[in-house]
């Protein structure tokens, strides 16, 4: 067998059977495409729709409707499930979003929710029930280009299906981190949903990847100890996490937190409870208060075993939407109307871990060892296909202020922002005239700066470090962002350069750092000797630079001390173009 063929060893699986397992048919005209293959592979592209428009054919109350398009010109599909077929943006009822294939490897949110539909067209009682009280959005397929690359050489690390999507669109994208600048037009049509339809539940369903444990449906959400929706993750806490987790273990299945291992090499370190920014799902949508979860099925768990447990947690979704959808109505709108002063734009971990999370209940994990490996050339963690609970197991939670701002009342955006102007538009943030002519504020110039060294999702991103000062200046070429709107901290995030997932941040601004002015040494040599001669003090801050050997010896760096204090020079270089009013 050639080197190319051979597949990776994955670690030994434990044993599993649920009662999930009698959602399963085997036979009769509904079988889903997954199931149909014992749920080796999954629908490619067109099959997919072709099974989405057959649900629709079978209920009135299940519409289908493109949404937009990938850049290859495939359409990304909406199925839209309500009581009679009701317009879910008009019917008072809370709406559920479910999302699928946003890494189009991780489709398991896809065959979950067709084999849920079938039940539902088929007369499955509490189906109908939940459908009378809330309305179901599933989004099939996210990336649809990173769909139809498929294979079994995508996914080393993961146990089906066989003919797994690939992570990034066909512009090599990671949609997942793409929420706050939408570059691509997949995520722009998320956007479009959310901000049309205003689910109250928001699932991301993806499959992780990393250490091995035995829990095989973990999610997340932004705590309440670091969000910007503390009411919302509340409800999370109480109300979607309990009646979740009842479900799945009652189905069989062990639901658990999402997990990142703080140190690979030794798992026995610790777990890190992540704070997202909004360049991720969960993360933006605790900053625009949409009540998202993030969804990441273990990798190691065989296919058929992780769709089941999709199945359970968007039927469980439904039933805490149907008994609690009253209370997150009220904590979106609670959150919504907040208005604090200052405001977290990134959250780092704890140095000092917290050991009582799993005191009394332990930490579900697998065994492992470690051994010296040849290939690499040192100690590898080989997992051991055992249960092991790690009793005190310690967990770093992203709760410490790296970068905390004051919010101020106001953005201005020059209207040649255009780009700009666009994204903040399509996440829905109320852009508008200035009420003055002109105005005292802020402005901010880069003191100091740094490029990546390569690029990142098709941007070069830099930081900087500001100046501020306060200008009086004219505000009629400028558009209006308050932040006293809904999405006011969506706005500061993104507007705040200080932020890591800002626009500047992302290179949106990156012109400023250009300088497409210059002066010529005939003209600058007798402008700086009237320098000299007009402003003694100009005159004294010149010879005390001579005293410094390198600027001394350096022609260049000599003119251009004076050509930086003449009026000729740009007065535009290193300003960040957003001006702030507090």
């Amino acid at each position: 067998m050639a080197a190319t063929e051979l597949s990776a060893p994955l670690p030994k699986l434990l044993p599993w059977h649920g009662a999930s397992e009698k959602l399963i048919q085997k036979s009769g005209d509904w079988v889903t495409p997954a199931e149909s293959s014992d749920f080796k592979t999954t629908p490619d592209y067109e099959n997919t729709r072709a099974f989405a428009s057959r649900l629709a054919e079978a209920s009135a109350n299940i519409q289908v409707e493109d949404i937009g398009s990938a850049t290859s010109g495939r359409k990304i599909q909406l199925i839209t499930v309500s009581d009679g077929g009701s317009d879910p943006r008009t019917n008072d009822k809370p709406t559920l979003l479910v999302q699928a294939g946003i890494h189009s490897g991780e489709i398991d949110g896809k065959d979950a929710s067709f084999m849920l539909l079938r039940d539902y067209i088929r007369g499955d009682e509490k189906l109908d029930a939940l459908v009378h009280q809330v309305n179901l959005l599933v989004i099939p397929i996210l990336n649809v280009d990173g769909h139809e690359r498929s294979g079994p050489y995508n996914r080393m690390n993961q146990r089906g299906p066989e003919n797994a999507g690939w992570r990034t669109n066909g512009n090599n994208l990671n949609l997942n981190r793409d929420y706050t600048k939408l570059d691509t037009p997949e995520l722009r049509a998320v956007m479009d949903v959310i901000n049309d339809y205003q689910p109250a539940l928001y699932l991301d369903v993806h499959v992780t990847d990393g250490e091995d444990y035995q829990y095989d449906i973990t999610y997340g959400y932004n705590g309440a100890f670091a969000s910007d929706s503390p009411a919302v993750a509340q409800w999370l806490e109480t109300h979607f996490q309990g009646d979740v987790d009842s479900a799945l273990s009652e189905a069989g299945h062990i639901p658990g937190p999402l997990i990142f291992g703080v140190n690979s090499s030794e798992f026995s370190d610790g777990i890190s409870h992540w704070t997202a920014s909004p360049r991720f799902s969960n993360g933006l949508g605790d900053l625009r208060h949409t009540p998202t979860v993030l969804v990441e099925n273990h990798s190691l768990k065989p296919y058929r075993q992780r769709v089941l447990g999709t199945y359970v947690l968007i039927e469980a979704a439904l039933e805490s939407l149907a008994e609690h959808g009253s209370a997150l109505k009220s904590a979106i709108d609670s959150d919504q109307k907040r208005r604090p002063q200052t405001q977290v734009l990134a959250w780092r971990a704890n140095e000092k871990p917290d050991l009582t999370v799993y005191a009394d209940k332990p930490f579900k994990g697998i065994a492992y060892r470690k051994s010296q490996n040849p290939i690499s050339g040192q100690e590898q963690v080989v997992w051991l296909g055992k249960a092991k609970d790690y009793v005190g197991l310690p967990v770093f939670r992203d709760e410490v202020k790296a970068v905390e701002v004051p919010v101020p009342d106001t953005f201005y955006i020059p209207r040649h922002e255009q780009l700009v102007i666009s994204r903040l538009k399509a996440h829905g943030i109320e852009v508008s005239e200035p009420e003055q002519k002109s105005g005292t504020v802020t402005e901010f110039t880069a003191e100091a700066h740094e490029f990546a060294n390569a690029p990142f999702e098709g941007h070069f991103r830099v930081q900087a470090e500001f100046s501020q000062q306060q200008i009086d200046k004219p505000l009629g070429n400028y558009v209006k962002v308050s932040t006293d709107q809904p999405l006011g901290k969506l706005a500061t995030a993104l507007l705040d350069p200080r932020g890591p997932d800002s626009l500047f941040q992302w290179g949106f601004f990156n012109q400023m750092f250009q300088r497409t002015e210059y002066a010529e040494p005939y003209a600058l040599i007798p402008l700086a000797e009237k320098m000299l001669a007009q402003d003694p003090k100009l005159k004294k801050e010149f010879e005390q630079k001579l005293k410094d050997k390198a600027f001394e010896e350096n022609p260049s760096a000599r003119l251009a001390f004076f050509y930086q204090r003449s009026s000729y020079y740009d007065q535009e270089y290193l300003k960040y173009p957003v001006l702030l009013q507090y």
